[in-house]
């Protein structure tokens, strides 16, 4: 708890979303006695910070915590006095109904929420996270609409990582990246198998346990719903689109697809 005579801090007036990256030294410290109205997600890079609880311990966050404060929830926070040193991104914003099941996260204190990533999604939460900073303060006239969709993108991936959710292995999701990043590379099993640094024995079977299908029929099904896509948005041939979804043989591609959709390419694209 916070044991100084607290002084009321600035309170941001924030329209959509309000972003930044710190890196405090001792003696930094936030009070708001009512909270905001918003919602505060802080990303804890190093050292660490802690946060007040009335009549509690501190929540303490460091590097690889998430935390998220609920509206109208006191703000005693600041860093840690052992540590001298916080490094940190925060996000100031007002939630989209569509996100309000992202931000159900467990709950470490009342309106206090938190999670710790893996490093694969860490990794990815930060890098949008330093993109909602980034674009927050772009000349771009789309600048705003950007930096929330990066928020959305960091939100998501904190959803791979709660635990009421449904998880997938760290090492998996190096896998997954790698088959989403270009589909027309060699994506066989061992291939993956060495992103998540895994034998391939226990690659496949960790994979068929926690998707629920092989890693080829994974790749395949990713390879032949971007051929969807392709055929409904473009008019490129049927071979073009083969061959940039990672098929090197179009008529197994189309026996491939007709399997998959229940009706030919060509026929497909016409409906």
């Amino acid at each position: 708890m916070n044991l100084r005579d607290p002084a009321e801090s600035y309170t941001p007036t924030v329209r959509r979303l309000l972003a930044g990256e710190f890196d405090e030294r001792a003696g930094y410290a936030t009070y708001r006695s009512r909270g905001t109205t918003d919602f505060l997600l802080t990303q804890t890079l190093g050292g660490r910070g802690r946060y007040g609880v009335p009549g509690g311990r501190d929540v303490l966050t460091d590097a690889g915590v998430t935390t998220l404060v609920r509206p109208g929830t006191l703000h005693d926070y600041g860093v840690e006095p052992e540590y001298r040193q916080w490094h940190f991104l925060f996000v100031h914003f007002h939630s989209k109904p569509d996100w309000l099941p992202l931000l159900d996260w467990p709950e470490v204190a009342p309106g206090i929420h938190q999670l710790r990533a893996g490093e694969q999604a860490f990794d990815r939460i930060t890098e949008n996270l330093h993109a909602c900073v980034r674009y927050q303060d772009s000349v771009l006239p789309q600048g705003e609409l950007l930096s929330v969709n990066a928020l959305e993108a960091a939100l998501l991936w904190c959803d791979t990582q709660n635990p009421s959710a449904a998880q997938i292995d760290d090492r998996l999701l190096r896998a997954i990246e790698l088959v989403d990043r270009d589909l027309r590379a060699d994506l066989d099993v061992a291939v993956l198998a060495r992103a998540a640094n895994l034998s391939v024995s226990r690659f496949a079977h960790l994979f068929r346990e926690q998707l629920g299908v092989t890693p080829q029929r994974f790749v395949e099904r990713r390879r032949l719903d971007a051929a969807c896509r392709l055929l409904e948005l473009t008019t490129r041939p049927v071979a073009t689109i083969a061959a940039e979804v990672g098929f090197t043989n179009p008529l197994y591609f189309s026996t491939r697809f007709r399997q998959h959709t229940g009706l030919p390419p060509t026929t497909y694209r016409r409906r």
